[in-house]
């Protein structure tokens, strides 16, 4: 029986020996592209060539790509680990033409594969076409029927709708019909019963596709009609973990030896057995797909977080959190040591696990016990609100109740559901859908945007030409119009462009272009599928003028300087801290520098001044830039640059040195390093796990910094009468602060002793309780002091209800002995009522209670509304 790793091997030398050249994994985490967070298809990386934006550097191309997918034809999140065959994260293995080859050799290709090299038996086998589409003039695809036909009889290939067996990139761009291969996996019996093509597409879990081929030949226009592809695509899809379970017998994808080491580990950590029961069976099933989900996106640099793409990531930890705590009685961090056996299984793939297998595990700890702390906060939460809702009589809770547990606190809804069933109540199942309806229409109206449809005024390529220019000639070869939050922006593509456009972390280039009509802003540079796109408020009215592009000069040095000074950091980081420091984010803008990396402490200040030391006698030593443009990666290698882990390199690449700082970049840089003018520090964070973050100025930017500490400083000077010793001063100052708050504390604990003694000489009696009230001028914290030392003094019989205020703010406070809580009494719901009438609220255990308010005049009052309440 083939293992794993051998059906992957085997893939990709198959489509080698019909010359495709095998290419490594894109990260899962996709960067430099607004249109998307996560490589959820195997084309991603490709969409640039497919788009028609770069040309194809190998007409045949074979992978496996690791994947993440959480929403989507059979993807809800939620439902991953209920069945057999459906996941988060996912290796999908493909073939690709770009415009060479197209339907009849990637349909014989397909049927090579699984049934002459794999033996798959093709009476298990059936295939889908598209049916077509009368209303877009589109017929059925009897191309690929009839190249199916001399492999399969008539009764195997099956018509498929346009949901199913018409792919599309998105609302616009290529798009073709597509053939789906499925697998019976059914014992004999059940074949014989019902014929397979029956359960085609119809969600039977032994009834599966594995393989899906896509035959781009069409571009969706933002009208939605089609037209042809200049230069047609295939697009294979092969889902691994599927393939893997059909070639090793099993009826689930987490029976195979993709999943089967991890849930061992699994089940020897917690003390159970899969296969017992089903729900841990699902707690199992999640957290062996959601650990390997986690794993590579943190190599790939997508942290946890509570934004975008970072949030995906958490939402899927802490689904499996929860599904161990509640399951697998999983109460401490424990996910983090599934890592080992994950890297066992797939650092031979994969071996970017076994490097940052420390990070790994440290973010994922960490992130584990932040949420079990949430967890605990949520039930806490929770028991309160089913407390009130039996108090009220109800047996339901309200969906906003749900909602605010599930979108504040970061407690689950199913989670909330089965605490719930326990304690025999329930939830307002569809207040709680409302109100996640409307947080979704929210966020979707926020992130509405309408595109146009490309013009094109001419064919051609971009160039990119700012590391040598900033002013270039240049003219427009396609624009778009583009909506969103009621603003209107232009998008142009330029055929020559010194713009830089926004990545790597370095924010874009600003400007104009220049005719000789007219002068149009450039207000931003972003990169779009590997494509500089030029923002503009408006369009030239003369689009076929030659124009100059004109880069803001000012912002470009300014955020040079910032990314060489990143450099610098990064190596001098690795100088102090050692060599384990690797880049994990940076922000480069003309204000400041953000530099994110790998580190498992707080860097100390003594470090920290250390390094800037370091970064700014290499500025005065003003090194030269020495640049490498479409250097061999592995000559790059040679040179020892340092390149990012979750990056997607090419075989060329650009290597930016200053010295013995060597790395891969592509973004802009000064030509020496005097450029900077200094560095300074300005801050050192943790953002996350095992990564901590400085922030820096450099140039006019440390000037003004040093201006601002230095009025600062003479400002304090001049409030202590220019003290040629203002460290002293201050502390002579402190000091005496200090004698003179203690001074203030002994006469307020006499004033506490001679208030308390007045009080209780003013004590009435009724009925055997020692009834004390009163309003008094003094601030919250002596109020308290005294009633604690009045609860302390009387442990039977006593009732206190003092009204204070402190700079005009009022407070009404109520404390008992623990014989009146008992006969009834509750102080919180004294209080709550009787605040009221100092228009305010409050509340506290049943012994002792406080309520502030707005009121004052009402203070005497709200206090004899205690007295009446409590029944003296």
């Amino acid at each position: 029986m083939l293992t794993a790793n051998e059906i992957r091997d085997s893939f990709v030398k198959f489509f080698e020996s019909k010359g495709h050249q095998i290419v490594p994994s894109a990260p899962m985490v996709i960067k430099d592209d607004p249109t998307l967070m996560f490589t959820n298809a195997g084309m991603n990386q490709f969409k640039d060539i497919i788009l028609g934006n770069h040309p194809a550097k190998y007409r045949r191309v074979t992978d496996s790509q690791k994947c993440l997918r959480v929403s989507g034809k059979h993807n809800d999140l939620e439902e991953v680990g209920h069945d057999t065959y459906h996941h988060t994260m996912f290796e999908m293995l493909g073939n690709w033409s770009f415009g060479d080859y197209f339907k009849k050799e990637a349909i014989s290709w397909a049927y090579e594969y699984l049934v002459n090299v794999l033996k798959l038996d093709p009476k298990d086998l059936y295939v889908t076409v598209f049916e077509g589409s009368p209303s877009e003039g589109i017929s059925r695809d009897d191309e690929a029927a009839g190249y199916w036909g001399q492999f399969f009889p008539e009764d195997h290939i099956i018509n498929g709708n346009k949901h199913d067996n018409f792919w599309e990139m998105g609302d616009t761009g290529p798009c073709g019909p597509c053939s789906e291969i499925h697998i019976d996996s059914r014992s004999e019996e059940e074949k014989a019963a019902v014929p397979g093509r029956e359960l085609v597409n119809k969600d039977h879990p032994q009834v599966i596709e594995i393989w899906n081929l896509v035959f781009m030949q069409y571009n969706r226009k933002a009208d939605g009609s089609l037209e042809p592809l200049p230069a047609k695509v295939i697009d294979t899809g092969m889902g691994f973990e599927r393939l893997v379970r059909t070639l090793q017998g099993k009826t689930s994808n987490y029976d195979t030896d993709v999943f089967q080491p991890i849930i061992k580990v699994i089940g020897d950590l917690s003390g159970k057995k899969y296969g017992d029961d089903e729900k841990v069976d699902i707690a199992m099933r999640v957290v062996a797909d959601h650990i390997r989900t986690i794993a590579f996106s943190t190599t790939d640099g997508q942290l946890p977080s509570n934004a975008k793409a970072g949030y995906v990531i958490r939402r899927i930890l802490r689904r499996a959190v929860r599904y161990a705590y509640t399951f697998l009685g999983q109460k401490q961090a424990f996910m983090y040591k599934l890592v080992p056996v994950l890297i066992e299984n797939m650092g031979g793939a994969y071996p970017e696990l076994k490097a940052q297998q420390a990070l790994i595990e440290k973010v994922m700890k960490e992130e584990e016990e932040s949420f079990l702390r949430t967890l605990e906060t949520g039930i806490r939460l929770l028991e309160k609100t089913m407390n009130e809702a039996k108090a009220a009589g109800k047996t339901e809770i309200s969906g906003v109740d749900a909602f605010t547990l599930y979108d504040t606190f970061g407690f689950p809804f199913d989670l909330t559901e089965l605490i719930l069933r326990e304690n025999g109540l329930t939830a307002d199942v569809k207040g709680f859908e409302a109100e996640m309806q409307k947080q979704k229409e929210r966020a979707r109206n926020a992130a509405a945007v309408e595109t146009g449809d490309w013009v094109t005024l001419k064919e051609g390529e971009t160039t990119f030409v700012g590391y040598d220019y900033t002013e270039y000639e240049t003219s427009i070869l396609r624009y778009r119009q583009v909506k969103q939050k009621n603003q209107t922006l232009y998008q142009i593509v330029l055929s020559d462009t010194p713009f830089y456009a926004e990545s790597g972390g370095q924010v874009g280039d600003t400007g104009v272009l220049v005719s000789e009509f007219e002068t149009i802003d450039i207000i931003d540079t972003k990169k779009e599928n590997n494509l500089p796109i030029h923002i503009t408020k408006k369009l030239p009215e003369h689009l076929d003028a030659p124009m100059m592009a004109c880069v803001d000069t000012d912002k470009r040095a300014a955020c040079a300087a910032n990314h060489s000074c990143t450099h610098l950091l990064d190596e001098a980081l690795r100088q102090v801290l050692g060599t384990h420091v690797e880049q994990k984010g940076s922000l480069v803008t003309p204000d400041s520098l953000r530099f994110d990396f790998s580190h498992f402490q707080k860097v100390t200040p003594e470090q920290l001044r250390e390094v800037e030391h370091l970064v700014n006698a290499k500025i005065r030593e003003n090194v030269p830039l020495t640049e490498y443009r479409n250097l061999p990666i592995e000559k790059a290698r040679e040179l020892g640059a340092i390149a990012l882990f979750g990056e997607k390199y090419g075989d060329e690449v650009r290597v930016v040195q200053f010295g013995s700082s060597i790395e891969f970049c592509g973004g802009t840089h000064v030509s020496a390093t005097g450029k900077i003018g200094m560095v300074k520090i300005i801050s050192e964070s943790s953002v996350a796990a095992g990564i901590r973050r400085i922030e820096a100025v450099t140039g006019a930017k440390v000037e003004e910094m040093f201006d601002t500490v230095q009025d600062t400083l003479s400002d304090l000077k001049a409030l202590f009468n220019n003290a040629p010793d203002l460290k002293a001063a201050i502390s002579k100052y402190i000091d005496e602060n200090a004698g003179l708050k203690k001074q203030v504390e002994e006469f307020m604990k006499e004033k506490e002793a001679s208030v308390k003694n007045k009080l209780i000489e003013g004590a009435k009696d009724i009925n055997g309780v020692k009834v004390i009230k009163t309003v008094l001028p003094m601030p919250a914290d002596a109020v308290k002091n005294i009633a604690f030392q009045l609860k302390g003094q009387f442990t039977e019989n006593l009732f206190v209800v003092i009204g204070s205020v402190f700079d005009n703010k009022p407070l009404l406070t109520v404390t008992m002995s623990e014989d009146q809580v008992k006969a009834g009494l509750n102080a919180g719901q004294l209080v709550r009522e009787a605040a009221k009438l100092i228009q305010g609220g409050g509340g506290g255990q049943p012994h002792f209670a406080t309520a502030g308010g707005k009121n004052p005049d009402g203070l005497s009052a709200a206090v004899d509304k205690v007295i009446e309440l409590a029944g003296f």
